[in-house]
């Protein structure tokens, strides 16, 4: 892909450049320098050789990168995946075509280095869908007074012990409850050596009249096994009628529903708070069943992961399908071509898939947008076809391939990149 202005070109990022492209990164997003502790994590995890630069006269005035991610798909499994990420181009060469060629050249590398899907989040959703990206999943946020709702606790299956604790001295515990928890719901990542840090990631100038960043451990009495965690941050607040205090949650994960509620219990019970706030759940995460009044949860849905099929064949053939599929898919591909055509997708439950070219009659047709929008088993092939996004060309081909797409819990993405 040419861009349109000749004196810019794209080029693969020199280590020594970083300091200077990442810059370009935040004056794209706004000119607000990161605290240090944030930009030497992001320089730790950046990998320069999947890294692009824009170039204006040798020097880069915009870019994008890459991570090397191992992503949770419907049916168990776990994809390599390409993570898009650091995507901006300095104000003044904005409208030049430098994103077309990135993208253009990023997605080429991707396909080259044999990752099937490539996944980002987005500052601008309508950004990407001309790049072939569709919202694959979706977030919730949620924001509780205390003292308003009530969380049913399962029935017991044994003791529970809560503890304070540091939570970069427990990160190592915490964090194999998080692998896990990770190959269970699409969407997650299975995180990677050094991804571990970012949750706990707490820069002193980013906290916002926040306390330090708080874990609460759930432990096993008798064996100490840990059960569950989470991490908060409290701002302390007083009105006229005193203590106002806001939590902030950052992360609540337990393997069992009543250790999952007993933590929940405690984050709306500390002491000196009025409301507690929670900005990325899964839509369908079990919270919602587990207060009283889900409407004082004032849930609110925002998208999350966006995901595009590189390798479209090698995509649909690697998830699982909880229901059994045979159907001949017209994909339109504007950008990535090779994914452009007739396929016919088979499955069976807990079976191998095959997704493989043919010359039959198209069934369904749809853009390989709306096949990264329910590609990770969230959303629906229906909901689609009534908003005109997906035509159904052979009458009752829709229903058995909306529920095969289908995943039995909403994909989710636990943080971004």
């Amino acid at each position: 892909m040419t861009i349109r202005h000749p004196e810019l070109t794209v080029r693969p990022l020199r280590a020594e450049e970083w300091e200077s492209w990442y810059r370009n990164l935040e004056v794209a997003f706004g000119g607000d320098e990161e605290a240090p502790e944030a930009r030497a994590l992001w320089r730790e995890l950046t990998e320069v050789e999947r890294s692009l630069a824009v170039c204006e006269g040798g020097r880069p005035v915009g870019g994008a990168g890459a991570f090397s991610f191992r992503l949770a798909v419907p049916g168990g499994a776990v994809l390599p995946a390409a993570g898009v990420t650091m995507v901006g181009v300095l104000p003044t060469h904005r409208r030049r075509g430098a994103l077309t060629a990135l993208m253009r050249r990023q997605l080429d590398d991707v396909r080259a280095a044999g990752e099937a899907v490539a996944v980002l989040t987005a500052s601008e959703p309508v950004i990407y869908g001309r790049f072939g990206y569709g919202p694959g999943s979706r977030k919730t946020a949620v924001s509780m007074l205390r003292g308003k709702v009530r969380v049913h606790t399962p029935e017991r299956s044994g003791g529970l012990v809560l503890r304070l604790a540091d939570p970069v001295a427990e990160l190592a515990r915490c964090e194999e409850l998080y692998d896990r928890l990770a190959a269970g719901r699409p969407g997650t990542l299975v995180r990677r050596p050094g991804w571990e840090k970012l949750p706990v990631l707490d820069p002193p100038a980013d906290r916002g009249g926040y306390s330090p960043l708080q874990c609460v451990l759930a432990e096993d009495p008798d064996s100490g096994e840990l059960l569950g965690y989470a991490r908060y941050a409290v701002k302390p607040e007083w009105n006229e009628r005193g203590a106002a205090g806001v939590v902030r949650v950052r992360a609540v994960q337990a393997e069992r529903p009543w250790v999952y509620a007993r933590l929940w219990e405690f984050l709306l019970d500390l002491d000196l708070t009025e409301r507690v706030e929670a900005y990325n759940l899964p839509v369908d995460d079990a919270l919602l069943h587990l207060v009283s009044d889900v409407r004082h949860l004032a849930p609110r849905i925002v998208d999350g992961l966006f995901v595009r099929l590189v390798d479209l064949p090698a995509a649909l053939a690697a998830r699982g399908y909880p229901a059994a599929v045979d159907v001949v898919l017209e994909v339109t591909d504007a950008f990535c071509p090779w994914n452009a055509g007739r396929w016919r997708l088979t499955a069976a439950p807990g079976g191998p898939a095959s997704c493989v070219r043919t010359g039959a009659a198209a069934e369904l047709e749809l853009d390989v947008r709306e096949l990264g929008a329910v590609y990770l088993g969230g959303g629906s092939l229906a909901a689609l076809a009534a908003a005109g996004l997906v035509r159904e060309l052979r009458p009752g081909a829709l229903e058995p391939a909306a529920a095969a797409f289908r995943s039995g819990l909403e994909p989710w993405l636990p943080h971004g990149f």
